[in-house]
């Protein structure tokens, strides 16, 4: 079977130094300077204050069902016109055109594998819970585990966990907090947000993509696990054979952000074919 390259330890250069939009790799998630920094931190003091065990678990009775409205993929894709995220310190455009930014960058590099090329298109797709009156920061920006103690590496960590109830929680304050050891990832309860949410609309719509696609969604914006090697104490085997999945995505997810945007009505003819192919017709969600 094919396995994706590894992405690059950080702080280490791949041979692509440069992404599409020209700009040095150094220079994406910077999180000390930069215009949209000011929001970009209000988004996460507001999620890390919030993002308790009990608020996921809410967000979770309240989603999981999948019973908020029905709409195709494509028409999901499309409220995206309407959404900026504001935890993202790279882009300023909406956010459906960096779906076919990341969808087409996989296609380019990736031409054999159009359940890929869907994923790119899909993996942001959750955040239309902004569209559905949730806050941005109970839906975009980076995850992290609920229930254990905070890593160095999730963003703003030392600035922004002050408010939050469940790090005054000894239950919570340990590396593995209320989970075991080496339990999984899938039984970790991961801060409320598009990926999840993304991953519960696939499941209960039965998309017939491969499982690591599932595993990419659910965990791309992992960014203290997947790029800084954090968590690893919770992880399974299962979870390191992902991992190299979730980096490929990682890869054209973060990389191929650029101002130039690409021409959707010439490229939605041939994503809606892939649509129809894995994930059809008026889904749930």
């Amino acid at each position: 079977p094919f396995l994706p390259q590894e992405a690059a330890p950080p702080g280490e250069q791949r041979p692509e130094a440069e992404a599409v939009s020209g700009k040095a790799k150094s220079e994406y998630r910077n999180y000390t300077q930069g215009q949209l920094l000011d929001r970009v931190y209000s988004t996460y003091l507001l999620m890390h204050t919030h993002q308790t065990v009990d608020f996921v678990r809410r967000k979770h009775a309240e989603y999981g069902p999948c019973s908020l409205r029905q709409m195709s993929a494509m028409q999901a894709l499309e409220l995206l016109d309407e959404l900026v995220d504001e935890s993202d310190p790279d882009v300023d455009f909406p956010n459906s055109f960096h779906a076919y930014q990341t969808a087409e960058g996989i296609r380019q590099a990736h031409p054999d594998r159009d359940w890929l090329h869907l994923v790119g298109l899909l993996h942001d797709l959750g955040k239309v819970l902004v569209l559905f009156g949730e806050p941005q920061w109970a839906v975009v920006g980076d995850t992290f585990p609920v229930g254990c103690k905070v890593q160095p590496s999730v963003v703003f960590s030392d600035s922004t966990f002050h408010n939050n109830p469940d790090t005054k929680n000894p239950l919570y304050s340990t590396e593995c907090g209320m989970y075991q050891p080496r339990c999984g990832l899938e039984n970790v309860l991961m801060s409320w947000g598009h990926d999840e949410y993304m991953y519960q609309v696939m499941k209960f719509n039965k998309f017939s993509l491969p499982k690591e696609a599932f595993y990419m969604i659910r965990f791309h914006s992992f960014y203290p696990w997947h790029t800084h090697g954090d968590y690893m104490h919770l992880c399974n085997e299962e979870d390191l054979r992902m991992l190299p999945w979730v980096k490929e995505l990682n890869k054209f997810d973060l990389y191929t952000k650029q101002e130039e945007l690409p021409d959707v009505q010439h490229l939605k003819g041939y994503y809606q074919s892939l649509i129809d192919k894995y994930c059809p017709g008026q889904l749930c969600w």
